[in-house]
């Protein structure tokens, strides 16, 4: 497929979101084309959780029995390619695609996530889905009991911290540095006997992504099971924002409540919206979306 016009709705993005999203569509009896570039943020990720009749899943194997019913609606195609760029026209938007594909449509849908951003540290990148987590409502179960740290420090560390405590008893904080939590805080943290530890860190030892040690930059190291942190994020595709969709202070792109973006007939949806960041969540808000698409394009054909 190179070229290929009049499209209802372009769904960029054929993840979690982006698919919900499409089988309302498709449900809905709209003309829908899927673009994706199968570069899923949670592909280190060997198991999904907290999503029921799916938990404990592959994400891969997820995405895949999603793709597998979306595609019995005749009137939703997928195109597997990477979105370059996207402007508006007279009668909606027009997206192009690496290799010159050319599609268009009067409304859009943005479900393109997040990118996540190692921080410096051997190590880190190798356990990141795995054993160095993001949340504890999909991994925390699995981390229950054992003994587990919290890389962080700064304003968010405090809450993350006093979260965590509710999986493990055991709960270590890696400030990975001096630590700029408030003497209250501190204090606060170790009154539930959780250790705070100050040093440098220079790597993590594991063995294929599981974690093993701590290990700082005076030589010595500290046993853990799992981590949990919170890396840096960009935008995955920055095609919303070049084309004027308002972002969050945190770099999120703005909806409201039917995920509109400040940009009429352009919507997004999944983990590039919220810091929720779970295959559910997602999920839910590709439906929405969806449902708000439909609701939008009778409108102005009624």
């Amino acid at each position: 497929m190179k070229n290929k016009m009049d499209f209802e709705v372009i769904i960029v993005g054929g993840s979690y979101a982006g698919l919900s999203a499409a089988l309302t569509l498709g449900r809905s009896l709209r003309r829908v084309l899927v673009i994706d570039s199968g570069k899923p943020c949670n592909s280190p990720t060997p198991h999904s959780h907290n999503f029921i009749t799916q938990d404990g899943m592959a994400p891969r194997e997820i995405a895949e029995a999603a793709k597998a019913q979306v595609l019995k609606y005749n009137t939703v195609e997928f195109h597997h390619g990477l979105a370059i760029s996207g402007t508006k026209t007279e009668g909606g938007f027009e997206i192009k695609t690496h290799g010159n594909g050319t599609f268009t449509a009067q409304k859009l849908l943005f479900a393109t996530g997040v990118f996540d951003i190692m921080p410096d540290i051997d190590g880190f990148a190798a356990c990141w889905g795995k054993s160095v987590l993001h949340c504890p409502y999909c991994h925390g179960y699995e981390a229950r009991h054992q003994k587990i740290g919290l890389l962080g420090n700064g304003p968010m560390t405090f809450e993350f911290c006093r979260h965590l405590s509710n999986w493990s008893g055991q709960l270590v904080l890696f400030t990975n540095g001096k630590s700029t939590l408030t003497r209250e805080e501190t204090a606060k943290i170790r009154s539930h006997q959780i250790e705070v530890i100050e040093k440098e860190i220079l790597a993590f030892e594991h063995r294929e992504g599981y974690l093993d040690k701590v290990v700082f930059s005076d030589g010595s190291d500290h046993q853990v099971s799992a981590l949990f942190a919170r890396a840096e994020f960009k935008q995955h595709c920055d095609i919303p924002a070049q084309m004027g969709c308002e972002l969050t202070e945190h770099g999120l792109i703005k909806t409201d409540e039917f995920q509109r973006t400040s940009l009429p007939g352009i919507f997004a949806a999944g983990d590039n919206v919220s810091f929720f960041r779970a295959v559910s969540i997602a999920a839910a808000s590709g439906t929405k979306a969806g449902a708000a698409i439909n609701k939008e394009l009778i409108e102005e054909s009624f």
